[in-house]
């Protein structure tokens, strides 16, 4: 009777172990999947594709875009002037980033590689101002004031610089798609 009880336990435990390795596998391999499709950024330009892609929460972007809190985000790795990476981005029906927060986009952008965002001083207004016409948080960065007016504005993952708006570097483009509805590009 000790025997039979050792063989079904042995059973038993086998059969345990072969599922618990099977699960094993199976979270590895979604998890693998999840991570590669968290980790995915745009190349060089968004192309000719229209069809939307599904981004993250509850938006819908073009290929190679990244969907965020309910936005989507092209991060060039083309460079351009300040002025062609603003052209660039209103041709795909967007515009240069404008930042909410200093560490938005800290998980997405390494130190030292620097982003034209639309951040330009308008001489009328004597401000600092994005491309919508509002004006930069002085919260936000309060230091902007000894900035060249003169110049366009870089960001980090953690920083803003001035640069001669001629000068080449890469770019975000920001658009904000009809949530739950369909999703258009100029292209």
């Amino acid at each position: 009777m000790a025997a039979f009880q050792n063989n079904l336990w042995n059973l038993i435990s086998g059969t345990l172990a072969v599922v618990c390795l099977l699960l094993m596998a199976t979270l590895g391999i979604l998890l693998k999947n999840s991570f590669s499709t968290q980790s995915t950024q745009p190349t060089s330009s968004p192309g000719s594709t229209v069809e939307p892609q599904e981004g993250s929460d509850c938006c819908s972007c073009q290929e190679k875009w990244i969907g965020y809190r309910c936005n989507c985000y092209f991060f060039s790795k083309e460079q351009k002037t300040w002025a062609e990476s603003r052209d660039f981005c209103a041709s795909h029906n967007s515009s240069l980033l404008q930042l909410e927060s200093k560490d938005e986009f800290r998980f997405w952008i390494s130190s030292g590689l620097y982003y034209w965002i639309g951040l330009t001083y308008n001489e009328k207004r004597v401000a600092w101002l994005w491309e919508d016409g509002s004006a930069l948080s002085r919260y936000l960065y309060p230091f902007v004031q000894i900035l060249n007016p003169q110049s366009c504005i870089l960001y980090d993952s953690d920083t803003i610089l001035d640069e001669d708006c001629e000068k080449k570097y890469g770019f975000i483009c920001h658009f904000l798609p009809v949530v739950n509805g369909p999703v258009h590009f100029l292209v």
